[in-house]
């Protein structure tokens, strides 16, 4: 492997960066740039996410509201060659709640996925020994039916691998949330439905996140707690998808109902 210098590596993943920036204002459809752009493994690809998402911070001027996990499910993984799932920063400026209307224009290619939020009550900062499914599960302080918005920008999913993707922030475009409610005993068998003008769309349950949503949840606390940007008290993480992705094409509306735990709602405008 060539030895880049740490002031070329910074260059270059500054470079990446600001090519993120202007191929999401010039609607260019996504295609997988890590190995031109010489991002050989996750630690590289995350860099890259980091300095995009300044870029992003600075131009919105906002801070993270928390995270979103994708790739939960061992299919996902492995049709992206990765082991693990992959995480991506969610701005504050969009959080948005329940009767939420959006314009499904601002993004090329919107796609709505339908999960678990859960909201911290705890930092989870550094140290040397891995938190435990126990300690988050006894973090959380709410959960509530979760919608994130991503943008595929078109992907030709059978070229899709993990770096471009977590280097492109993991297609985060921000999430909708219902109102939290106390985390249920099982929060596993909890049942998700989604319904599209009235008709049902599909259905899963929170075990479809790895086998239970704290899994992807501990995952990423022990993850950022490498980070300069550990998960903190307040934060919003969304658990990853228990019902396949929808990408709207017309002015709609969704509603997504978490059995015990509420609804939200989503309007789409074109």
């Amino acid at each position: 492997m060539k030895v880049v210098s740490p002031e070329r590596e910074k260059a270059r993943t500054e470079a990446t960066a600001m090519m993120l920036m202007e191929a999401h204002a010039l609607r260019e459809q996504f295609m997988p740039f890590a190995k031109l752009r010489g991002i050989e493994d996750v630690a590289t690809a995350y860099r890259v996410q980091d300095a995009y998402w300044r870029r992003q911070m600075a131009r919105d001027n906002t801070q993270p509201g928390g995270f979103k996990i994708g790739l939960t499910t061992k299919k996902m993984q492995e049709m992206c060659g990765i082991d693990s799932p992959v995480a991506g920063y969610v701005p504050a400026n969009r959080i948005y709640t329940s009767g939420v209307a959006l314009d499904g224009r601002r993004q090329t290619h919107l796609g709505l996925e339908f999960e678990i939020a859960v909201k911290l009550d705890r930092d989870f900062p550094f140290r040397p020994v891995a938190y435990t499914q126990q300690e988050l599960s006894q973090g959380v302080a709410a959960v509530a039916p979760g919608v994130e918005l991503v943008d595929d920008r078109h992907c030709d999913y059978t070229t899709l691998e993990a770096l471009s993707l977590i280097a492109d922030n993991s297609w985060n475009e921000g999430i909708v949330v219902g109102a939290w409610q106390e985390p249920p005993k099982d929060l596993g068998a909890v049942e998700g439905v989604v319904t599209l003008d009235g008709q049902e769309l599909g259905r899963g349950f929170g075990r479809d996140a790895l086998g239970h949503p704290y899994v992807p949840l501990t995952w990423l606390a022990n993850f950022r707690a490498g980070t300069d940007r550990p998960l903190k008290k307040g934060d919003v993480v969304m658990t990853g998808s228990l019902i396949r992705t929808h990408f709207p094409t017309q002015t709609c509306t969704y509603r997504y109902t978490l059995a015990g735990l509420g609804s939200v709602d989503v309007e789409v405008r074109f």
